[in-house]
């Protein structure tokens, strides 16, 4: 799979899940929030929550970007989003931790917060996560879980939910 697919795999996941103003939706593989605001001054929100506990984005995937130019590129018209991104960054304490318990948990690793607006609202702003699936040894469920919280306490933090 090449680089932009992986965003834009992210990104199909949260597409369909439209929430009202100040809610949350969360499933199985998805917590997504909603709030009121301006698409950069959120993105830096959650920057700020993410470098606040001494982390850093290693890389940040431009959706709307990348789905416009492609669109063109394909002759598909529209857009899905008015502006999207993922922020993408790990955290050497909790990956450890979740990869001595169970190996094969790196598939969990990097962690990604993704923000987005959509065209006919821009005023929306959606800030969500991939959760982490409970699985494995119990060490390695806990391991998870500390993984879920920190990105939940991320987003919280950035959304001024604390």
């Amino acid at each position: 799979m090449n680089r932009l697919a992986v965003p834009a795999l992210v990104f199909g996941l949260f597409a369909g899940a439209a929430l009202s103003s100040a809610s949350a939706a969360e499933n199985d593989y998805l917590k997504l929030y909603t709030t009121r605001g301006d698409f950069d001054s959120v993105r830096e929100d959650v920057e700020i929550a993410i470098t606040n506990r001494g982390l850093v984005v290693d890389h940040v995937s431009h959706i709307s970007d990348m789905l416009e130019r492609t669109g063109k590129d394909l002759g598909l018209a529209g857009n899905i989003y008015g502006k999207a991104e993922s922020l993408q960054f790990c955290s050497a304490t909790v990956s450890r931790r979740m990869m001595q318990a169970d190996p094969s948990n790196i598939v969990f690793c990097p962690y990604i917060v993704v923000i987005y607006t959509l065209p006919k609202d821009p005023k929306t702003v959606y800030v969500g996560y991939r959760r982490p699936q409970l699985v494995g040894s119990d060490a390695s469920r806990t391991s998870l879980k500390a993984v879920e919280d920190l990105l939940d306490g991320i987003v919280k933090e950035a959304l001024n939910l604390k």
